[in-house]
């Protein structure tokens, strides 16, 4: 990862050197000849050719051009063998997977969460001061509504849920009471607008949701424990029957799209509801669901294709004033 290469002027006889070397020239997106290759790391063409063999066998796919001098390039393989970042690169993936992270954008759900905790946990302090003052230097142009969560937070839970580890915070619940929890980490679920934990409370002896953005101070113990098994086994479902049982009165969300099931699932997250494939191509989408249909109205328009609600009501009328404003703006 990160700062592997930080020394380019390893001695041509360090052969784990001089593989990572050559593996981070092959990462660039040309072919490289063999010559090239031979003159940037100090040895023979024949050298070149075994070390290409090596990266074979450790999974890298290298795809060789027949001819004088030949070439190497690397090529999509059948799975993903680890990649080697310069800083600028690793700076660069850190600073995107934060800034997603913490404005819950929707698309950035727990897989890139566990891929920023795994990245961070592997960069040098230097380049971590570098992520930091990056980002507080940064302005998004554009963020969700929902509240806005450190990144830290998301990594720390995420490295704890994918370890195994129990996890001990504060929490302050919507009356404003704050309590120390210890709990199992099962899940993290994104709705787009927050982020939820969903956790086994072991002093509660229950299944407990968390929002993220009113945990604080989360702190892996490092005391392992067996996983147990979700209810109904669905994190997104349990997330989506806990909110719904609190504050906000759900209503029957029923909308259908003019798009199939797969294009659909990647613009709405699985807390929203289910969706349903119907005959002709297009999918129906329905869920209980506690956000107010003003914002649903944006939600729906904001995935780009043709839709049509056929319930309820005030979700119907919220859409038809949304679209009445956005024709009166446009000149």
């Amino acid at each position: 990862m990160a700062g592997i290469l930080e020394d380019m002027t390893t001695p041509s006889t360090d052969t784990p050197a001089r593989l990572l070397h050559l593996l981070s020239l092959l990462q660039t997106p040309r072919e490289w000849p063999g010559g090239e290759l031979s003159e940037r790391l100090g040895v023979s063409r024949r050298t070149i050719r075994r070390d290409i063999d090596r990266l074979r066998d450790l999974g890298y796919p290298v795809q060789a051009t027949l001819g004088a001098d030949g070439g190497y390039r690397l090529v999509a393989g059948k799975a993903l063998p680890p990649l080697v970042l310069d800083d600028e690169e690793a700076v660069a993936i850190a600073v995107g997977l934060r800034a997603g992270a913490g404005h819950a954008v929707e698309g950035v759900e727990e897989a890139s969460v566990r891929a920023l905790a795994k990245l961070e946990q592997v960069l040098p302090g230097r380049l971590r001061h570098r992520v930091a003052t990056l980002q507080a230097a940064t302005i998004p142009l554009t963020s969700g509504d929902g509240a806005t969560i450190a990144p830290e937070t998301l990594t720390v839970i995420a490295s704890a849920t994918a370890g195994t580890e129990r996890l001990r915070f504060h929490y302050r619940a919507a009356d404003g009471s704050e309590t120390r929890r210890l709990v199992e980490p099962s899940r993290l679920v994104s709705t787009g607008r927050r982020w939820y934990l969903v956790a086994y409370d072991i002093d509660r002896d229950a299944w407990r949701t968390f929002r993220v953005d009113r945990l604080t101070e989360p702190f892996a113990t490092g005391a392992r424990f067996t996983p147990r098994e979700i209810p109904d086994g669905d994190a997104a479902a349990f997330v989506r029957r806990s909110v719904s049982s609190r504050g906000a009165v759900p209503y029957r969300l029923d909308v259908e799209f003019s798009a199939p099931v797969d294009a659909v699932a990647e613009r709405i997250p699985g807390a929203v509801g289910t969706l349903d494939a119907l005959p002709g191509g297009g999918c129906r989408l329905r869920g209980s669901v506690p956000d107010p249909v003003e914002w649903m109205a944006v939600r729906l328009a904001m995935t780009g294709f043709d839709f049509r609600v056929r319930g309820p009501e005030e979700l119907i009328s919220a859409v038809r004033e949304l679209g009445g404003r956005l024709v009166r703006a446009a000149p």
